[in-house]
Formats: C-alpha cells, sequence, structure tokens
C-alpha cells in the first residue's frame, strides 16, 4: 500500500531494489506508458535488460501499435485481462529458472476499466500462476482508493501487506 503521491516513487524503489539484487523483474503496467517507466528507470540507474514489461496502455492511447520494443509486450487494453494473462504467461515461461518478481504497478487504475469482480479473480490467477512458478509478486496499491471489500479480497490472496509509509522498502 502506498500514498497516491508515493506509489510512482514506491515502483521505481522496488525495481531498483529487485534489480540490484539481481532478480529479472516483469511489470505489468495499467498505469504508465512502458517508453516514460522505461525513461524513469534508467534515469534512476536501474538494470533495464533486466526488466520486462506487459504494456497496457500504450497500444491503447495511441490507437494503433507501436513499434516493438525489447523486453516489451504491448496489449490492446487494460481491460483485456485474457490478452494481459497471456503476455504474463508467455514471459514468465521466458524467464523460467531465474530470479523472478512480477510487479503490478497499480490495482487501482485497473479499477478504471475492469470491475472490482474481475481485477479479484485476475490478480487471484495472477497469484497462484506466481506460487506454482516458484516466483515473487508485488502488486501496488492506494489503499484509500480501494473499495474495502476490494482490499478485503485482495489481501487474502496474498503473503503480505506492506504499508510503504510505515515501513521502508
Amino acid at each position: 500500500m502506498s500514498s497516491p503521491a508515493e506509489i510512482r516513487h514506491r515502483n521505481i524503489e522496488l525495481i531498483k531494489n529487485l534489480t540490484d539484487e539481481n532478480y529479472y523483474v516483469l511489470v505489468i503496467t495499467t498505469n504508465q506508458l512502458s517508453d516514460i517507466l522505461r525513461k524513469n528507470y534508467e534515469k534512476n540507474g536501474i538494470a533495464i535488460d533486466n526488466v520486462y514489461i506487459v504494456d497496457a496502455v500504450t497500444k491503447y492511447a495511441l490507437g494503433h501499435d507501436p513499434e516493438p520494443v525489447k523486453n516489451c509486450r504491448f496489449v490492446n487494453n487494460p481491460a483485456n485481462l485474457t490478452d494481459i494473462g497471456i503476455a504474463i504467461t508467455e514471459t514468465l515461461k521466458e524467464l523460467q529458472g531465474k530470479e523472478m518478481c512480477v510487479l503490478l504497478d497499480s490495482v487501482n487504475s485497473m479499477l478504471i476499466y475492469i470491475s472490482s469482480q474481475n481485477i479479484t479473480k485476475f490478480i487471484h490467477f495472477i497469484t497462484n500462476r506466481l506460487r506454482l512458478m516458484h516466483f515473487s509478486g508485488v502488486f501496488l496499491a492506494v489503499e484509500k482508493g480501494l473499495d474495502p471489500d476490494v482490499l478485503l479480497q485482495l489481501t487474502t490472496f496474498v503473503d503480505e501487506v506492506i504499508d510503504t509509509e510505515k515501513t521502508p522498502l
């Protein structure tokens, strides 16, 4: 959990910590364009070769296919959970055997496009997929931006909820 003002900073901080520990990180972004994420990561000294992105916003915002980008899969729109799930599964298979962590950049931004019921089903799918493949995962969210029932559901899927305002990353 993070405050709205800090969620972008927490994203960068998490990616930096993970890549410094030689993890490969798969970022699922429904919040920021992959190009902007990459620039922010590079500006903050992150080893970009260890970062893979499933981008669900660029193609949607452009209205057409973007130019291919290394370590990035573009999905038609943030509401297409099937395509997001396929892109995640394909990337995880590609990275099988490596130290891996998945970062969902904003549960809250998904609520713009998808019902809370479908988001909880999707995150349940992802958490189970990660456990089966022995990967770690982080789901960033702004607590006050989530319905208490959604927060309760999500809390049951994860091993731990960390309030980034109280616990340093």
